[in-house]
């Protein structure tokens, strides 16, 4: 009698119905999710070998970089071995036979609330920041509140029977999450495009951050952004996602010369890009 694989588990911050575990369940496919409080919770599942793979979010269309998540990636050991892009469309939910002229308060991730503003402010309603949009569809579903909605995805209303009063309400219709996905081991390389993240610093001195980012001169670099170290007052990490893997001849050669002159230098991973995008 042969034993059934077992799926691929996947970890995510955040309650069922979030953005966060739609990137989980689309990471692999017919992977199992699995939801922790915290980013780190996160990257301790995976290191402890409680999930297979997780999920970061890194960045967002409107909101730019989720530092806590990328200040994550430098101290932990994990690999990113893989992108996923989650449209992000929010929905505004309430109980069932809810309408709108009831509604007083709205809660939500204050991320989500912020970029619903001009829907919130429209009728008049009091924003509750909460710590997940999942989560805020799932306390009011809980606590039975008919003068209150909450925004979330359409799976989060699903799971929790609300109704969906509006949906696509963000102010911005171009808005994507992009999640890292973290494993303990690195993956054989694969065919297509793919990225290559990298965080270095650099010594103090005049004209020697250029002259490092200079040996990545011919490369296509797709984002770059400074962090403060968390280490040492006013010295900074530079992240950067380069197009390539870092095999390709260039790519190796530009990172070669990084990790001389830097002082300190990590090679996050090398990636296949997201295929398109889902939610």
């Amino acid at each position: 009698m042969t034993e059934t694989a077992q799926p691929v588990t996947v970890a995510y911050q955040g309650n069922p119905g979030s953005y966060g575990e739609i990137a989980a369940l689309n990471a692999v496919p017919g992977a199992e999710s699995r939801g922790f409080p915290t980013f780190h919770e996160v990257a301790l599942a995976v290191e402890r070998g409680e999930a297979d793979l997780g999920v970061l979010p890194v960045e967002n269309s409107l909101m730019g970089a989720i530092h806590q998540a990328v200040d994550l990636l430098t101290d932990t050991e994990l690999h990113v071995t893989g992108e996923v892009v989650v449209r992000v469309s929010h929905c505004l939910m309430a109980l069932p036979g809810v309408e709108l002229g009831d509604i007083r308060k709205v809660a939500s991730q204050q991320p989500a609330l912020d970029q619903c503003t001009h829907l919130i402010r429209q009728h008049g309603w009091q924003p509750v920041a909460a710590h997940d949009t999942a989560g805020s569809a799932r306390d009011l579903a809980e606590r039975g509140a008919r003068d209150e909605a909450a925004i979330a995805s359409r799976r989060a209303a699903e799971l929790y029977g609300l109704n969906v009063l509006q949906s696509e309400i963000e102010d911005e219709k171009f808005n994507y999450t992009r999640f890292m996905v973290l494993s303990r081991h690195e993956i054989p390389e694969q065919d297509g495009p793919y990225k290559t993240s990298l965080v270095f610093a650099v010594r103090h001195t005049p004209g020697f951050l250029v002259e490092t980012l200079n040996e990545l001169r011919g490369l296509n670099l797709s984002r770059i952004e400074s962090r403060p170290r968390r280490d040492r007052a006013w010295s900074y990490l530079m992240y950067v996602d380069i197009e390539g893997k870092a095999s390709d001849p260039q790519v190796a050669l530009g990172l070669a010369g990084v990790l001389r002159k830097a002082s300190y230098a990590k090679i996050i991973g090398s990636y296949p890009v997201a295929r398109g995008t889902v939610g």
